[in-house]
């Protein structure tokens, strides 16, 4: 890697100021769910679905981990081993997460294991390989344009006598689809490794889109599938709701209705123009992109709409920080403008690029690098400097956490106005000069 070495004060603005800054709180539309509900709620769908199709004692069953830092993911791990042990079952955990963790088995168990996800506290084996095995080919009516297209599922998954899959239901950040992310996405590409992973994105959006619901049908009907838990989390990223999906709802319509409905509880920035966002961090357990390109109205993808979904318009993206669970992967650092000598320290390349040629199209934007600057507050005053407007007083900035953790967030005077008009959101009386040197902390989470 090459580094080009300037002097640190050619993009230092000493006329410009830090902003004063007020705390914002939004409403949340959905409460969170306890503990105990959550437990409650997961036995409840475990029920459901081993009504439906009951394993027999000694039965080997696959549990499909992703890489998300899913809230309550460890406790709801726990009970559906609970539930499986109770019928006298041998579940083990398998990482279903394509090509995360650098594409390495080690790297995906070292993801587990910062979610709790291990055999020392879970009771039961955790079996991570990058190996698969081809489940078939798609055929038939429903395939299409994709005939023959080859399915892949993780091996030890495959050689289990019973597969079922945790993960979230949420708007992917690559493409609009019937089913995006969720259970007919783990299966399809969180259960294919890097082989399937890198198959299916190298259609592109449009083809992720088709492939994917397409994908985990076919998994469903040649797959000892249990069924899946969805999750769905309100816009404080909590856990909010829990569902059992069926073999037979995965993919189809069902999953589908689910979607719809998590999509309107997704965390939102609540202006539609933004001159300087500043994010504190990105990361791979926050978003599949590092951050939500739903969130930045952002998508970078060559083959769609800039701002296919809405969202604001941003002048300059900062982002200040990459978190430590990204275990230095950046994917998708190109959709900021701005960046610290910090974040970029943390960088591993390998990972990253790895990740990147696995994400298809979205790799070639999302790659590139943004402008390097030394310190937080050098990235802020450029990126007020750089927006446009010549009065500092009429910029208008939004701080954030990352874009999970929107609950509270910082503006500036010129956004005061709008912000005290809006009945989602509670404005603070007083004011503070804008610090980047610490993280923002959302209440609440």
């Amino acid at each position: 890697m090459f580094i080009i070495s300037l002097p640190t004060d050619i993009f230092t603005y000493p006329d410009v100021s830090l902003p004063d800054m007020w705390t914002v709180e939004q409403r949340l539309s959905k409460p969170s769910l306890t503990s105990d509900e959550v437990a409650g709620l997961v036995m409840s769908a475990m029920n459901t679905l081993l009504e439906l199709k009951k394993p027999q004692p000694g039965s080997r069953v696959a549990i499909g981990v992703g890489s998300r830092g899913l809230c309550n993911l460890s406790l709801v791990v726990q009970e559906v081993i609970s539930s499986l042990k109770m019928l006298g079952c041998h579940p083990f955990i398998v990482p279903a997460m394509g090509s995360h963790g650098g594409a390495t088995a080690e790297g995906q168990l070292e993801i587990l294991e910062e979610y709790g996800i291990t055999e020392a506290a879970l009771g039961v084996p955790v079996l991570a390989t990058m190996e698969v095995v081809t489940v078939g080919r798609l055929e038939g009516n429903d395939c299409g344009e994709y005939e023959g297209f080859e399915v892949y599922c993780d091996k030890y998954a495959f050689e289990a006598d019973h597969i079922l899959l945790i993960n979230r239901i949420k708007p992917h950040t690559d493409f609009t689809g019937q089913i995006e992310s969720g259970i007919g996405k783990m299966s399809a590409i969180g259960l294919g490794k890097r082989h399937g992973a890198d198959a299916i994105h190298r259609h592109g959006a449009v083809g992720l889109a088709n492939l994917i619901p397409r994908i985990a049908r076919y998994q469903a009907s040649h797959l000892p599938l249990l069924g899946g838990i969805a999750l769905i989390e309100n816009e404080s990223c909590q856990t909010c709701e829990i569902h059992p999906l069926t073999p037979e709802q995965i993919g189809r319509e069902p999953e589908t209705e689910l979607l719809k409905h998590a999509s309107s509880l997704t965390p939102k920035l609540p202006f539609d123009q933004i001159d300087v966002l500043i994010v504190d961090e990105m990361g791979k357990e926050i978003s599949g992109s590092g951050m939500d390109t739903h969130v930045l109205g952002r998508l970078h993808m060559p083959s769609l709409p800039e701002n296919i979904w809405g969202g604001p318009e941003i002048r300059v993206v900062a982002v200040l920080d990459l978190t430590e669970a990204s275990h230095g992967n950046a994917t998708a650092l190109g959709l900021a403008n701005i960046t610290t000598e910090k974040l970029i320290s943390k960088v591993d390349f390998e990972k990253t690029l790895i990740n990147l040629r696995t994400s298809g199209e979205g790799s070639i934007l999302r790659s590139s690098l943004p402008l390097i600057l030394p310190t937080e507050d050098d990235c802020v005053k450029t990126a007020i400097a750089t927006c446009g407007r010549f009065n500092e007083k009429d910029v208008r900035v939004v701080r954030i956490r990352n874009t999970a953790r929107l609950s509270t967030i910082e503006i500036s005077e010129a956004l005061l106005s709008e912000a005290r008009q809006n009945p989602s959101l509670v404005v603070s009386e007083s004011c503070h000069k804008l610090n980047v040197q610490t993280k923002l902390d959302p209440v609440g989470q």
